[in-house]
């Protein structure tokens, strides 16, 4: 068995799509050598590949989630137009209400809106061909990203091998990724995506959501902006359009979707835009993951198995000292903002690594432990 020792690298980072290569890029700046693994021979090969790679702000009522939501956009926007300016298309988002339901409580979204912003009528969007239950908001900061082509560029500098991790065993002071040979490390962070199984981190409650994208040739009636509903529409970028995504819980997406996954967002989209004229050039499919409760989880990992051995009353409400794998990070549950929330959470965990700053309790996944651990 081939078995690649530890000693040309400070930490493995397992899985390429934009939560591992953010946590790669942002432990490389600290100064350490991240090794960056993932079962395919390329990055953003998944969720991340196929996702609209939309940055945008998040509307509501305000709490928690649309809090850490905003200041992850804040940091997105900054990060991307310094590092990445050839893959960020900063065209601002026109966010319109679902159906007239949603439209009756935009009033009450707005006092909570992300700064800045713009109120836009019926009538001024009718111009652009767009048609909406009620009025919405404009955010000029907003955009999005070619997806793959940030990818491969958050790639430079940072060491990557093809290597489908199996199984992950602790061996005296180090771990042992095994696959098609062996990887010994120190330190991992885990950015598994909806394959949340290499340890036992159940708690945590990562499922995936299938969603499918197309890229189109837009011939007509493009806008100038990205226009989100219930979906979204990108702007024109080198007469081309992105529209996405769809959301599919069922554990056979492609059958679900009879082989068709965007159909249906394609007469959504001629509905909303008028006189759309578009050519699919391609579609991308892919699983995102998100949370038990849809923040992120960024920080360390319980072991729960040792919880459950020494101190087998915490299924009846006690409290106990947390029991940690020694040197295991997760990076993950990003959802369908990953490309908003990547940046700044991975620069949470690097910080947490380096210096040992506990991440933001909001993301700490240590949150979901005990909720979960009463269920056992």
């Amino acid at each position: 068995m081939r078995k690649r020792e530890a000693g040309r690298f400070d930490i493995v980072v397992v899985g390429a799509g934009i939560a591992g290569l953010s946590a790669a890029y942002f432990l490389a700046k600290a100064g350490l050598k991240p090794l960056l693994v993932d079962r395919s021979a390329g990055v953003a090969t998944g969720g991340s590949g196929a996702a609209g790679a939309f940055i945008s702000p998040r509307i509501g009522k305000g709490g928690a989630l649309q809090t850490l939501t905003n200041e992850a956009f804040s940091f997105a926007v900054k990060f991307y137009k310094e590092n990445f300016p050839r893959h960020f298309l900063q065209s601002g988002i026109l966010r319109i209400p679902k159906n007239p339901d949603d439209a009756s409580k935009f009033s009450d979204y707005e006092e909570f809106n992300h700064e800045p912003y713009e109120r836009w009528s019926r009538q001024r969007m009718a111009e652009y061909g767009i048609e909406s239950a009620g009025e919405g908001f404009f955010f000029p900061e907003a955009g999005d990203c070619n997806a793959q082509r940030l990818c491969a560029e958050m790639l430079e500098g940072i060491e990557f091998e093809r290597f489908d991790v199996k199984k992950i065993e602790r061996a005296k002071n180090s771990w042992l990724l095994l696959g098609d040979g062996c990887i010994e490390c120190e330190a991992l962070v885990l950015c598994c995506g909806y394959r949340n199984d290499l340890l036992d981190m159940r708690y945590m409650g990562v499922k995936g959501l299938w969603g499918s994208r197309g890229d189109y040739r837009c011939k007509l009636a493009g806008a100038p902006f990205t226009v989100h509903r219930d979906f979204t529409i990108s702007a024109v970028r080198n007469g081309k359009i992105k529209i996405g995504a769809t959301h599919i819980k069922s554990e056979n997406p492609c059958m679900a979707c009879d082989g068709r996954p965007l159909a249906g967002l394609e007469k959504r989209a001629r509905e909303l835009k008028r006189g759309l004229d578009i050519e699919l050039v391609e579609t991308y499919c892919g699983m995102r993951s998100g949370s038990r409760d849809f923040f992120p989880l960024v920080g360390a990992v319980i072991d729960s198995g040792k919880m459950l051995e020494r101190y087998p009353k915490i299924t009846k409400g006690f409290k106990a000292p947390l029991i940690y794998h020694e040197r295991v990070y997760i990076l993950n549950g990003l959802g369908g903002r990953g490309f908003v929330f990547a940046p700044l959470m991975a620069k949470y965990l690097s910080e947490y690594i380096v210096s040992g700053k506990r991440p933001d309790p909001r993301i700490d996944p240590d949150r979901l432990f005990y909720r979960w651990v009463r269920r056992v």
